[in-house]
C-alpha cells in the first residue's frame, strides 16, 4: 500500500523497486571500485560495466559475491552472464543487472 492506503499497481512497484535496486547496485561497484561514493559514479540504468565503468573481470566476482550475499542465491550471476556470448557480457548495462535482480526476487527482503 501507498502512504494514502491504496495498493500500488505492479507498474509502479516495479519502478520503486528497480529504484531500490538502482541505488542499491550503484553503492556496490562503488565499494568495488574503492571509489568515494555511488554518486561521483554517475551510475544509471544504461551505465555499462566495463566500458563506462572500467570493471575488470576480478571486480565481476566480487560483485557477484556481494549480490549474493544481499540478495542470497536467488540472485545466481554466474548463471545469469552464462547464456551471453563475450559481445554481451563487454556490452552489460547496469538496467540489464538491475532488470534480472528485480525479476527474481522481492526486492525488500533483507531490509
Amino acid at each position: 500500500m501507498d502512504v494514502s492506503g491504496r495498493e500500488q499497481t505492479s507498474g509502479a512497484r516495479k519502478n520503486k523497486d528497480m529504484e531500490v535496486v538502482l541505488g542499491e547496485l550503484a553503492v556496490m561497484v562503488a565499494d568495488i571500485l574503492q571509489s568515494d561514493g555511488p554518486e561521483g559514479l554517475g551510475i544509471v540504468m544504461d551505465t555499462r560495466f566495463f566500458e563506462d565503468l572500467e570493471l575488470e573481470s576480478i571486480d565481476l566476482v566480487a560483485l557477484a559475491a556481494a549480490l549474493q550475499e544481499r540478495w542470497g542465491s536467488e540472485v545466481n550471476f554466474a548463471e545469469f552472464i552464462a547464456a551471453m556470448d563475450l559481445d554481451a557480457i563487454l556490452g552489460l548495462t547496469v538496467g540489464q543487472l538491475v532488470t534480472y535482480i528485480v525479476g527474481r526476487t522481492d526486492v525488500t527482503v533483507g531490509h
